[in-house]
């Protein structure tokens, strides 16, 4: 499982030119679910991402977590992070779970947050989204469930 974690002061996602979700400060997520990924990757990678201490403290140093700051989470199912561009020119997905099992996941990720107290907002699985993000640092986190301890 693959997170890429923008921290930013807001973000907007829009479906068909229609706003579904914005947040203010906080962070966007990027997730991308493998084909080899189970239930103990979102455990794992989910805590990770909760602890991660990426925004500043009175002292201009990352000390505080997501919760600490009093930020909201903008997450969104993105595939793509399992692009193989290894041969030729065209990207494969074969590395990417299938649909069903990934959106099962992604919810699985979503409540995962939720019950950790902080406000999560979601585009819609499996379809073209747009986004405006305004980053903040900029400040851009790459997590892989594979490499966490």
């Amino acid at each position: 499982m693959r997170a890429i974690i923008q921290r930013v002061l807001n973000a907007q996602l829009y479906v068909d030119e229609e706003e579904i979700s914005c947040i203010n400060k906080g962070c966007i997520i990027f997730l991308g679910i493998g084909a080899e990924d189970k239930e103990e990757d979102v455990i794992k990678l989910s805590s990770k991402i909760v602890k991660l201490r990426i925004y500043e403290d009175t002292n201009n140093k990352m000390n505080l977590n997501i919760k600490d700051y009093g930020g909201e989470i903008l997450l969104v199912s993105q595939f793509t992070l399992y692009a193989d561009c290894y041969n030729g020119n065209r990207p494969s997905f074969t590395g990417a779970k299938e649909p069903n099992e990934a959106n099962r996941l992604y919810l699985m990720f979503k409540d995962s947050l939720i019950n950790e107290n902080l406000q999560v907002k979601t585009g819609i699985f499996g379809v073209d989204m747009k986004i405006n993000v305004m980053n903040d640092g900029p400040v851009t986190i790459i997590l892989d469930s594979q490499n966490l301890k």
